[in-house]
């Protein structure tokens, strides 16, 4: 079977928004006519996967409305518009957790889910950590703790971490640290 490119013929936009914007795209597919496929557009994010020198990782708890409960995450943030993932990952990590790192270098990147978002997270680990203050963004709400990565490996096994971004941050950690 020949995979071939949907032709978008017009585009709508019916949202925007501080951390999305939606729009409605018809395009032509082959042999098929014209289909509508709604698309969320997101800037980007990164997520952190921050190693102590005794092999903790750095987690944080926090509420999440969209799922209304509280969830455990890596430190995470999304990208300003043009801004380099890497630094992105740096400002982060200072923010919701007050370290710094030495070492940082990207573990992975993904697409959240490309069946209707453009949303692209990069995972980075982060080493040599120093201690300093949090600066926590305005409405922000978290709670920072350190858990042996061999833990939060069992976690993410037992279904204990339900954040994709969390998830494969820690398992490919496992593998690399």
């Amino acid at each position: 079977m020949m995979i071939v490119e949907e032709k978008t013929i017009s585009s709508d936009r019916v949202y925007t928004g501080k951390v999305i914007s939606l729009r409605v795209d018809t395009v032509e597919v082959l042999n098929q006519g014209y289909k509508k496929r709604e698309i969320v557009e997101h800037g980007g994010a990164v997520g952190i996967v921050a190693i102590t020198d005794n092999n903790k990782i750095l987690l944080v708890k926090q509420f999440r409305k969209a799922i209304e409960k509280e969830i455990v995450e890596i430190p995470a943030g999304k990208l300003e518009i043009g801004e380099n993932p890497k630094d992105c990952a740096i400002r982060e990590l200072q923010e919701e957790t007050g370290y710094t790192a030495q070492n940082i270098k990207l573990m992975h990147k993904f697409f959240t889910s490309a069946g209707f978002s453009n949303q692209k997270v990069f995972i980075y680990l982060a080493t040599g950590l120093t201690k300093g203050e949090n600066n926590l963004d305005d409405g922000e709400n978290l709670d920072l703790y350190e858990l042996d990565l061999n833990d939060a490996y069992d976690m993410v096994v037992r279904n204990d971490i339900e954040d994709a971004k969390t998830s494969i941050g820690i398992l490919l950690a496992k593998e690399l640290v």
